[in-house]
Formats: C-alpha cells, structure tokens, sequence
C-alpha cells in the first residue's frame, strides 16, 4: 500500500502547533501566611529550569510584589495581559495559579483572553490550564480557592481585632509612651515605655499646668531633651505634639476604629489621669481660639534672615493708669531650625514703617498692583455717583503706585497688606529687627 492510498483511507496529516512564546511572571505574596512560598528569584530559577527541561521558549521574564486581592492593582501583571492581548506572548509561566490572580476580575481577563484565542497555555510547576472546559474550569476553581482563603482571613482578622479590643488590648502600634509586649502569650500588650513614658507626662503637665504652647513643647523636646520617637527614632513634629495631646490613650481609653464612636476601657496602665487630660484640652482650645481670632498682616510671608525659620507673631496688652487698653504686635523667628536664634522681635508700627522706606527701591509686580488700583477707582467711581451725585475725575495714570502701596501699609486691613506683599518678587527677611530683600 502506497502513500497515497494510506492518506485515502482516512489517516489525517499532521497539523503544524503555534508555537508558545512564555512570559515567565513572578509575584512576591505580602500575605503573612504564605511567608514560607518561594521568593521571586526562587520562583524565577526553578521555572527557568523547567522551561529548560522542556524546551519553553521564554520571551521575558516579569517580577511583581504587588498583591493579588484586589483587582487592577498591579502595574506589571496589567502590562503583561496587554502584552498578550497585542500578540507579544500567548503563554504564561508562572510558580503557582494564585500567582495570576486572588480576585474575580484579573481571573475574568484571563479566561477572556483564552477564549479569544490570545492566551494559548498557562503553565505551572506542576499544571498546565488550555482552552478547554475542564483544565479553564480546574483553573478558575483554584484561583477562587485562593480568594476564598482571603475573604476568610480578612473575617478570621477582624473577629480575632474585635476580640482583642473587647478585652481592652490596642491592636495597633503602640502611641509614643508605649511600647508593645514582646512575649507571644501577651500578644496585643501594651507597656508603659521606660525611656520616654515619664516625658509624654511632663509634657501633659507642662501645657496643663505652665500654660506652655505647643512650639514650646516642641523646642524643649527637640534642643533640651532630644527627645526622639520609639517607632524610627525621629524628632516628634508640632503637629505630632498636638495629636499626642488629644489622644485619650493616655488616660486609659481608646476608640476603635477610629471615628466609629466606638470607646472601649484599656489594659494598659495609664500615663495621666481624666482630670489632667481634661485640663489639656481646655488649654489647648484656648490657644487654638486665640490665634483664629487673631489677624496677623504679615506672618508666613517672612523668613528668619539667621537661621531660615519662619516667623510668626504674637500680640500683647498694656493697661495704662486712666483705664485705656493699648495692644501692641511683635514679630519674631519661630527658632524652629535653632533655638538660640538671636534674630529678636520687632514692634509692627516699626515693621510698616520699614516697609514705607523700602517702597521707593523696592521691585513690585505692577501689572498686579495696577489690577488693584482699577478696581479701587472703579469702586470709588461708584461711590461718588450713587451717594454723592458727583462724577468721578479719578483716572488710573494720576496715582503713584509707590504712595498707593505706602497708603495701604500705613492705612490698609491685614488682608489688604498680605494682598500687596504677596506681589513682592523678593523674598523678605527679617534679621536683628531689620527687614531686608533676599
């Protein structure tokens, strides 16, 4: 019997397979419970010796350690399946199938892509999934297997949180003060901190008892103490003062989570009482409220000429003998870059009037403070014409924009000499109660 008669009878000729050109994808889990999985170069190795083996063609190879929970999160893994889609691979090599995806989206793209044709073969250590009913339906069961064992470990964790706040341990890091347990069958303890539990108290009894403001805290943790953090040994920012000092923790309580409304009694020993936290927060509302109702013209627009601090200002009060009240404004460095700054303080009425001085050399943006003036005439213009019955002769080209500026420092509101300031294209200094241009 000839060739040709065997291929009459019905032998079918052999049909030439695509080749597969791999992507070899490597994720590093961040999940606890998986610590004990390959790490990406291992991963990475033992697949490249399988490719080997079986002679897989690898086109790249494409590590991530983003987590496979949620869906669309990971750069890599979202650049390889375009990849597929524009013909660059049809397979994948990859450790394990919850590597591809713990969620229903990116598992949805992928069997799409197998539909379509795109994505001829993924294969695994020790599996390979084609487009078939069977081997796409064993692959979408593992990896809903592995987003089952998530949703469940995000229940387990937060029954296990709940539990451990009920019996009033804070699961969280402990705030600065504290310091956590270290021994396994005191897990969630929170200690008293040895070095720095007896500083957050001072520091209560400081602001509650001396009236210090939260800068002063600052500067005495910082220069006097060096006081540094538990968690990365880092200074402690004004703003971090502050937060410590609304932080019921202290006094033996704690919310949780945050902003639920939630309040539960803590293990922990407590570092103050109510009482002292309570006269904190009276202080703290006190000074708050003070400078809210403070409106200072030229703070946050100069800078310490010394040490490169900002400056800030403060107001004081003179009762003279025939019972009238006068207030004066002193502007000064913060001392936050150093607290032996020698840069003093100066009275505003010498401020402005320095101000005035400079006007005459000073660089100002005109175009701005043109904008200004229009607006001022126009204002004016009305003026007269509703109240007064006059027309307005007033024209932009008879003011001097210099003795316009001069005018508002003198006579303006805080917000109009901010507004005029702001226009300035030199940065203003203040050093040794002088004003300079930088």
């Amino acid at each position: 019997m000839n060739i040709q008669a065997i291929g009459q009878i019905g032998v079918t000729p052999l049909i030439p397979v695509e080749k597969i050109r791999y992507v070899l994808y490597a994720r590093k889990s961040t999940e606890t419970e998986e610590r004990q999985i390959l790490s990406i170069d291992s991963q990475v190795k033992e697949m490249m010796e399988l490719a080997e083996r079986d002679g897989l063609d690898i086109v790249e190879v494409r590590r991530e350690s983003h987590s496979a929970k949620e869906s669309d999160q990971r750069p890599v893994f979202k650049e390889l399946l375009e990849d597929i889609r524009r013909g660059r691979f049809n397979g994948i090599l990859t450790w394990n199938p919850d590597r591809l995806s713990r969620n229903a989206g990116d598992l949805g793209s992928v069997v799409d892509l197998m539909d379509q044709k795109c994505l001829i073969e993924i294969r695994t250590y020790g599996q390979q999934f084609r487009n078939s009913p069977n081997e796409k339906f064993l692959l979408m069961i593992l990896c809903s297997q592995a987003k089952l064992e998530n949703d469940n470990k995000s229940i387990n964790v937060k029954r296990g949180l709940k539990t451990r706040v009920e019996m009033g341990l804070w699961p969280a890091p402990a705030p600065t003060g504290y310091i956590k347990e270290k021994r396994s069958d005191r897990k969630c303890e929170t200690l008293i901190d040895p070095e720095r539990g007896h500083v957050i108290k001072q520091i209560f009894e400081k602001v509650a008892y001396e009236k210090w403001s939260g800068r002063k805290v600052y500067n005495w943790l910082k220069f006097d103490l060096n006081f540094k953090t538990g968690n990365g040994h880092k200074n402690l920012t004004l703003g971090n003062i502050y937060l410590l000092l609304q932080n019921h923790f202290y006094y033996g309580v704690f919310e949780y989570p945050k902003k639920s409304g939630r309040w539960y009694k803590g293990k922990h020993e407590p570092l103050i009482t109510k009482e002292l936290f309570d006269a904190v927060q009276t202080q703290v509302k006190s000074q708050f409220t003070r400078v809210e109702n403070q409106e200072f013209a030229f703070t946050k627009l100069m800078q310490c000429g010394l040490c490169g601090s900002g400056v800030s200002a403060d107001e004081k009060f003179k009762k003279q003998q025939n019972g009238n009240v006068h207030r004066y404004v002193y502007y000064g460095c913060t001392k936050a870059r150093d607290k032996h700054c020698k840069c003093g303080y100066i009275n505003e009425d010498v401020l402005i009037e320095q101000f005035v001085g400079l006007m005459d050399t000073i660089d100002i943006n005109e175009i701005g403070i043109r904008e200004k003036i229009r607006a001022e005439v126009e204002r004016f213009k009305k003026f007269q014409q509703s109240v007064l019955g006059a027309k307005a002769k007033v024209v932009i080209k008879d003011i001097d924009i210099r003795n316009y500026a001069k005018y508002l420092l003198r006579e303006g509101g805080a917000v109009e000499k901010r507004e005029l300031l702001s226009c300035l294209k030199s940065k203003i200094l203040l050093k040794e109660k002088v004003i300079t241009l930088g």
